[in-house]
């Protein structure tokens, strides 16, 4: 690795790299995220895509100069290059304006849509209070629920005024639910631990989500999250890397004896609500899903880890419920169900409610699970679309990647991308379930069939994998346009596929796919396949590279 990432002089971006004979990935942290370039053995010239916060996906030149200590050179996009030694000339707006026509339908562009701003936690608020103020007391066992309540109802006086913080200490504080409100931070001190109550009195009943139309365990009403808010905007819950714990456990125990006459509650949710920030945290054992925006727009979670047991039941890590415009990143998650899972609602009651969820993009998120890393579903009935993640790492799991459905839901799940995965130890690569069952009530429509098209997965590689993939789709409602490519498993099984009711194209996947999916993707169907890249185009585009290092 040579002397280690080399950071540029724009806006704190970091470079980091690796290099073997034919390739080098380029990867941007910080403010930038770039795509992995191509290079050849010394200096390479590309066009790539960085993304900025301000200016979303931004054309910039980036010249890769590999000799005895690998050093990297990375340019402005504005004018000229930070390190002059290494620049040919330097590139004008217009330059990259020109280059950019040029490669409008090259492999260097990335595609999907990364729209969410960057996180900052450290906003300032006016006004701060320290929870102690309120007569918490944080010794685990007194119960704090008074205290949290009255802080923010204090606080909510200055929402019109920038806003208030209020500060949680180091300490084991113990409380039942409660509301936040608009244009506040939670903030956790490093040792500060947020505990649930044992007690199921201190999670109040609330009405069951329109979109659901009864509690998803059982009919009737729900118990309220720990932490919940409604109709808020400017929302932040951040810290040191405090722990939120739900104590989650006792639910466990409740919900495999049956004892329950309500729904078990979430960690955190947040309903009909925008500008959410959930950064710097650590999760534990929630009695139910982990983080949960419902109805909800612009959410960020950023470097979050969420733990539960494996055999803890439904303990999913975050569920984007009839949300858009959110962005999920950094995170480690290993809990007792899907680590991310995306919905919309469930049969009749979500096709009413007729709320997507879009816009979504996950990177850089790891972990491990009894169910799968990322699954959309099954409740999806106001449909999934737009959802871009990448950069995955699943081990010791039993599904990478999940899509479940069921007659009766309708909807649709279309417009996946999903690129740079890494398994290990994983049951089954990719899974498509298209008879999940589970539903709300006997009144759903069994001839309301969901539309699952135009989902693509890329780069994945897997060690020690059962199954490449259980591919089931639904008889009269073939999931269509799934494409696969770049897609390398050491599978174990001696029967790799299993597919019915799909339709596809692949390229690059050992083993072979299954019949349905092996009509090659290049050159005929290209535009059928949402979001990939051109591997298999580039020769096409030589001249043109050429063209670029002759400047």
């Amino acid at each position: 690795m040579g002397k280690g990432p080399i950071p540029c002089k724009f806006n704190h971006t970091v470079l980091l790299y690796k290099k073997d004979p034919f390739f080098s990935a380029v990867s941007c942290y910080s403010n930038y995220r770039i795509k992995q370039i191509e290079s050849e053995k010394h200096t390479t010239l590309g066009l790539i895509s960085i993304y900025q916060p301000q200016l979303r996906f931004y054309p910039v030149f980036l010249a890769a100069y590999f000799s005895g200590d690998q050093r990297l050179c990375c340019f402005r996009p504005e004018r000229e290059a930070t390190d002059l030694s290494h620049m040919r000339r330097s590139f004008t707006v217009l330059d990259v304006l020109l280059a950019l026509a040029l490669f409008a339908d090259g492999p260097w562009a990335i595609r999907g849509s990364s729209h969410y701003k960057q996180a900052n936690p450290e906003e300032v608020r006016p006004h701060s209070v320290s929870i102690t103020e309120f007569g918490a007391i944080g010794d685990g066992v007194t119960l704090n629920t008074k205290a949290f309540q009255n802080a923010i109802f204090y606080l909510n006086s200055f929402a019109d005024k920038g806003g208030a913080k209020l500060f949680v200490p180091a300490g084991q504080w113990l409380t039942g639910s409660f509301n936040l409100i608009s244009h506040l931070t939670l903030w956790l001190d490093r040792d500060a631990v947020i505990l649930g109550s044992t007690n199921s009195d201190n999670w109040p009943v609330v009405d069951p989500l329109p979109s659901y139309g009864r509690g998803r365990e059982l009919p009737g009403g729900r118990h309220r999250s720990l932490i919940f808010g409604c109709n808020l905007t400017d929302v932040i819950i951040t810290g040191d890397n405090g722990t939120i714990n739900g104590q989650g456990n006792i639910w466990w125990s409740w919900f495999r004896n049956k004892t329950l006459n309500y729904t078990r509650p979430h960690l955190v949710e947040f309903m009909s609500s925008t500008g959410i920030v959930i950064s710097n945290l650590t999760f534990l054992d929630s009695p139910f899903w982990t983080i949960h925006p419902v109805y909800c727009s612009n959410v960020i979670v950023q470097n979050v880890t969420i733990l539960a047991p494996f055999h803890s039941p439904n303990t999913d890590g975050i569920d984007l419920d009839s949300s858009d415009d959110v962005c999920i990143e950094d995170c480690h998650i290993s809990t007792g169900d899907d680590l991310i899972a995306i919905k919309s609602g469930w049969d009749e009651y979500g096709i009413s409610y007729g709320r997507p969820s879009r816009n979504i993009t996950i990177r850089w998120l790891s972990g491990q699970t009894p169910s799968a890393g990322i699954a959309i579903g099954s409740e999806m009935s106001g449909g999934v679309s737009e959802v871009h993640a990448k950069d995955l790492r699943f081990y010791d799991s039993n599904t990478g990647i999940r899509i479940k459905t069921s007659p009766g839901r309708g909807g649709y799940v279309r417009d996946v991308y999903i690129s740079n995965v890494t398994l290990s130890n994983v049951n089954i690569s990719i899974r498509f379930t298209g008879q999940y069952g589970e539903h709300p009530d006997e009144h759903y429509d069994p001839q309301a069939l969901p539309v699952i098209e135009r989902v693509s997965i890329e780069d994945v590689t897997g060690e020690n994998i059962t199954y490449a993939g259980l591919l089931e789709g639904i008889e009269g409602d073939i999931f269509r346009n799934i494409c696969f490519l770049n897609i390398t498993l050491k599978v174990t099984s001696t029967c790799s596929w299993n597919c019915s009711y799909v339709q596809g194209y692949s390229d690059l996947v050992s083993p072979e796919t299954c019949e349905p999916l092996r009509e090659s993707i290049f050159p005929s169907h290209y535009s059928n396949c949402y979001g990939l890249s051109s591997h298999l185009q580039n020769s096409g585009n030589q001249n043109r590279g050429a063209w670029l290092q002759s400047w």
